[in-house]
């Protein structure tokens, strides 16, 4: 019997150090634990691996996370302030939905109700969205299980046929920064530009020429720019992914009629801000679609449609790839880097192959849903994050935010 004994503790004790491996009790922000049951360090959300106490253990008083070490933070989102953009620190005029702050003296974003530590005026000012109530919070399970509807919905995307791509050369994240074309040929050798004829393509690349790329020069549309707004509003609503969307959001007490919903995409993607000078420059369609230059740099650029026309035209030059994703179809991911007309993008992550309405919906899905941070989906049985930020020197409506960026950080370990 006795010689049991140290077998029995050695058993009990290994018991309990797997039960430690299944808690982020004492282990928050830990490197990835290979032999852990669950995770807890800052990458666990996007690769849906994480204990199930780490968002209370870990999150509360944390700041927002940073994306993988792939997909850098947008450049302006490492220059926005994070406190004293408002006249009103206890209030939550102008603050709805913004990100935790920890100098602040109270707080507007969605779990406050749930930490006691709200605005006086929090459920006045943005409880009505019905974004903010803790009984209407999205859970990570329904941003799955509707990102695979809206994936499985996309019945425009690319065919395998459709799209030829030539990656070539994978760099790792540590030489993004050399400003070396590694690459000789073209990332697309051949596109079947039929696909560009279906309506929402059409209404898309129709808006891809109405800006200034540079920020700091005032964006001003005319009469038939802000028609082909409404356009390709009206095109990518008659799709099923957007129906999907709006039929999910509507059933989370996000919006009460369609044309509520519509409007509020509209605003939020189109409605225009300064992210330079007094000017209003920028928007989040301009920024994430069709890409800007700030301070001798790309920003933005999130798509494919307009990498392809681009690069055709010979106004951009494909270098590398530092990230390919897990997809044998379309629509895939690829983290690449280029160089636009003399200015170098050190990690643009897009969506190979997507219908307009497909970037679009997810998009917007996740500024909904998470605005500011890491989301976490699920396309073909396959994880993916999309992060996205919130402009918080300005607003619309009461208190909402526009689209500062939005973008694809990760999908599998």
């Amino acid at each position: 019997m006795r010689a049991c004994v140290p077998l029995i503790v050695a058993i009990l004790c290994s018991l309990a150090w797997a039960g430690e491996l299944e808690s982020c009790a004492s282990r928050c922000n830990e490197k990835f634990n290979r032999d852990a049951a669950c995770q807890c360090d800052r990458q666990c959300p996007r690769h849906g691996d994480c204990c199930e106490d780490y968002e209370h253990l870990c999150t509360v008083q944390e700041d927002p996370e940073e994306p993988e070490p792939f997909l850098g933070l947008e450049e302006e989102m490492l220059e926005a302030p994070a406190s004293n953009l408002y006249s009103a620190p206890s209030s939550c005029r102008d603050r709805c939905h913004e990100a935790f702050d920890r100098h602040q003296p109270c707080h507007c974003n969605a779990r406050c109700p749930e930490f006691g530590n709200c605005c006086k005026d929090f459920e006045s000012l943005c409880g009505h969205e019905g974004f903010s109530y803790s009984r209407d919070a999205i859970t990570k399970e329904e941003l799955q299980s509707v990102s695979e509807k809206i994936y499985r919905a996309d019945i425009n995307k690319a065919q395998k046929e459709d799209i030829i791509l030539n990656s070539q050369n994978r760099i790792s994240p540590s030489e993004t920064r050399d400003h070396v074309d590694r690459c000789p040929e073209p990332l697309f050798t051949y596109v079947n530009e039929k696909l560009f004829s279906k309506p929402t393509y059409a209404a898309f690349i129709s808006l891809l020429n109405n800006y200034q790329r540079a920020t700091g020069r005032g964006e001003h549309f005319s009469a038939q720019q802000l028609a082909e707004q409404d356009a390709f509003l009206r095109e990518v609503m008659k799709t099923a992914v957007l129906k999907e969307l709006y039929g999910f959001l509507r059933h989370q007490n996000r919006y009460s009629s369609e044309q509520e919903f519509v409007n509020d995409l509209k605003n939020m993607w189109f409605g225009l801000y300064s992210r330079g000078n007094e000017e209003e420059d920028s928007s989040g369609f301009e920024h994430v679609f069709s890409g800007e230059i700030k301070k001798g740099k790309v920003t933005g650029f999130h798509n494919w449609i307009r990498f392809y026309m681009q690069e055709k035209e010979g106004l951009v030059d494909y270098y590398s790839h530092v990230y390919d994703g897990p997809w044998d179809s379309y629509p895939d991911v690829l983290a690449m880097q280029f160089n636009w007309d003399g200015y170098y993008k050190e990690v643009g992550s897009a969506f190979i192959g997507s219908s307009p309405e497909f970037e679009f919906a997810l998009y917007s899905l996740c500024f909904i849903a998470r605005p500011g941070k890491v989301c976490q989906l699920s396309l073909g049985g396959y994880p993916l994050a999309i992060q996205t930020y919130p402009w918080d020197k300005s607003t619309y409506g009461n208190g909402k935010k526009y689209i500062a960026t939005a973008y694809v950080v990760s999908s599998t370990r």
